[in-house]
């Protein structure tokens, strides 16, 4: 339960990976990227489904979906997806083992759209009560980190109870079975176990206790030095359908199209996706490219932000040490062109 997802050894084999499939001829590669995402409920899923990045850039996209960042890091490790959807949590570990990958965007502050949810009837009515208690929770993920952060607050030794690796689908069905007395997840589980379940504590809480965390798109840097066109109408169009949700939530509500897509790609029910939207915060690209985010250098919100996820992990034994070049990995060049 200690061991990082990721060690050094298997970072540093990705790095190889990579390399290796940048050394194939650039033309083979030019037209086509995969790019790995999650079933988190946002706007751009409308887009995804109108294809409109395709027709936007000419590039031919092999979308692949993921149950956790975790599976996401691996996969860009290994060279299998150039561009993916993470949380803080995984993005701060795929910095801290060494991966060549960039922060461009950030999908959404999480706010109140993960949460530690308890059974019904399990007997915990306060986070002391957690002790003894099976909760299923993806490893290295946002919620992972504000579990054990939730814990530490608590004063609450996380050996005490049974934390168990879980992806959102095997969460889901263990809810079902009875086999776990809570956990700390995302959406689309997250109202699905909620329907027998009440939250003890939300990520929005624990942001404002000071660790915030966010999803975001990472890219493989070198991948974005020779597409720099394609990340650009890329995040454009991130920012597009943001900035028409926070103008318009209505264009999701119930019975319109964008939510029927988005719960078909997302696998949610499509009469919660209105609900599950309005949890996050969606960030506008001036907003993003400033210092309160991408901007701002080694003084950024974000580059700060994964400096303390880093800290906390290395204290819970997740990472070998904080990584010291994280302003690096962090770019505002993609969000300050789709904000101009």
């Amino acid at each position: 339960m200690t061991q990082p997802v990721l060690t050094r050894r298997a970072a540093l084999a990705g790095t190889a990976a990579v390399a290796t499939a940048f050394a194939a001829p650039a033309i083979a590669q030019a037209r086509e990227v995969t790019i790995a995402h999650q079933y988190m409920v946002v706007p751009f899923r409308a887009a995804m489904a109108a294809q409109e990045v395709e027709r936007a850039t000419g590039y031919k996209i092999n979308w692949r979906l993921f149950t956790a960042g975790a599976e996401v890091i691996r996969a860009m490790a290994a060279g299998d997806a150039r561009i993916g959807e993470v949380g803080s949590s995984p993005t701060t570990a795929a910095i801290a083992q060494g991966l060549n990958v960039e922060l461009i965007w950030i999908i959404a502050d999480i706010a109140e759209a993960e949460s530690l949810v308890v059974r019904n009837g399990s007997g915990i009515t306060a986070p002391q009560d957690l002790r003894g208690k099976r909760v299923g929770v993806p490893f290295v993920s946002t919620t992972h980190y504000h579990l054990l952060y939730a814990l530490e607050q608590f004063g609450i030794p996380a050996n005490s109870l049974r934390i168990l690796n879980m992806r959102p689908p095997e969460i889901a069905a263990a809810w079902e079975r009875g086999d776990i007395d809570a956990t700390f997840i995302w959406e689309p589980t997250r109202s699905a176990v909620l329907r027998t379940g009440r939250v003890l504590i939300s990520s929005g809480q624990l942001a404002a206790w000071g660790r915030p965390t966010f999803d975001g798109v990472i890219v493989d840097r070198d991948w974005a030095r020779a597409n720099a066109e394609f990340l650009t109408a890329y995040t454009r169009i991130m920012a597009k359908y943001d900035a028409e949700y926070v103008a318009n939530p209505g264009l999701w509500g119930p019975g319109t199209e964008r939510a029927a897509v988005t719960a078909r790609i997302t696998g949610a029910r499509v009469e919660d996706v209105p609900g599950m939207m309005r949890l996050y915060r969606f960030i506008p690209a001036a907003e993003q490219a400033s210092a309160q985010w991408l901007g701002g250098g080694a003084e950024g919100g974000t580059v700060q932000a994964i400096r303390h996820t880093a800290e906390f992990l290395k204290a819970q034994g997740r990472i070998q040490a904080v990584p010291e070049n994280i302003a690096q990995h962090v770019s505002p060049r993609f969000a300050a062109t789709a904000a101009g």
